[in-house]
């Protein structure tokens, strides 16, 4: 599976970088205002939970509801890149057969550039899919009543993209969008004493209003 998301994360690279030359040619404007869309969304970041620690349990994060901010550039009516901004808080836990150990918590920002196709641009119904790169940074780690020292390191990941515009007139409109983000974070505390591979693997689940110019 991580083999198919690497090939098409890896074609929306190459895509981008061909789809932007053609646009510069063809277009004397490539910075016009009519190829740019935001949108603000209200986000749940569900991590999976899973991985593996030298001390045995399982490694899980629980869930966050933030804000979120993106941006696409249209390349053209069809074909679209999307950074997408958040960030999100998460307590962290080791599950054991004898409970849930207080890892501590920490902050991640996972910016995520997907490129996208959009099947009818020009409809009040615009669904569209999209395929990328993630880079999950933790950041603001704080010790658990468990450990010390906690410490993550960054990591990248592939993502898939499902989602549909309802333009309620030229401008605005309604947005529903899942991601898919495939990430996993090497973690360790009590200064190195105990490492792990926490498998974040969150579903990104947003809704929110979309504008274009």
């Amino acid at each position: 599976m991580k083999k198919s998301i690497l090939s098409l994360a890896l074609l929306a690279s190459v895509g981008v970088a061909g789809l932007s030359t053609a646009a510069m040619a063809q277009e004397k404007d490539v910075f016009a205002k009519e190829r740019f869309q935001l949108r603000v969304r209200a986000i749940g970041v569900l991590p999976d939970g899973g991985g593996s620690t030298t001390i045995g349990g399982t490694p899980d994060a629980d869930n966050a509801v933030v804000p979120e901010f993106d941006i696409s550039y249209f390349f053209t009516d069809h074909i679209a890149a999307e950074l997408i901004l958040a960030t999100s808080p998460h307590d962290l836990s080791l599950k054991t057969a004898t409970g849930n150990l207080d890892l501590g918590d920490t902050m991640i920002l996972p910016p995520t550039l997907t490129l996208q196709y959009h099947f009818t641009p020009d409809q009040k119904f615009s669904p569209y899919v999209g395929a990328g790169i993630n880079y999950t940074l933790p950041y603001n780690e704080d010790n658990g009543a468990n450990t010390t020292a906690l410490s993550a390191d960054g990591s990248f990941g592939y993502a898939l993209q499902a989602g549909t515009d309802y333009w309620l007139n030229d401008h605005w409109g309604l947005n529903l969008d899942v991601k898919k983000v495939w990430v996993d974070v090497d973690a360790s505390v009590n200064n190195g004493a105990i490492t792990g591979n926490v498998e974040l693997d969150p579903w990104i689940v947003g809704a929110g209003v979309s504008y274009k110019f």
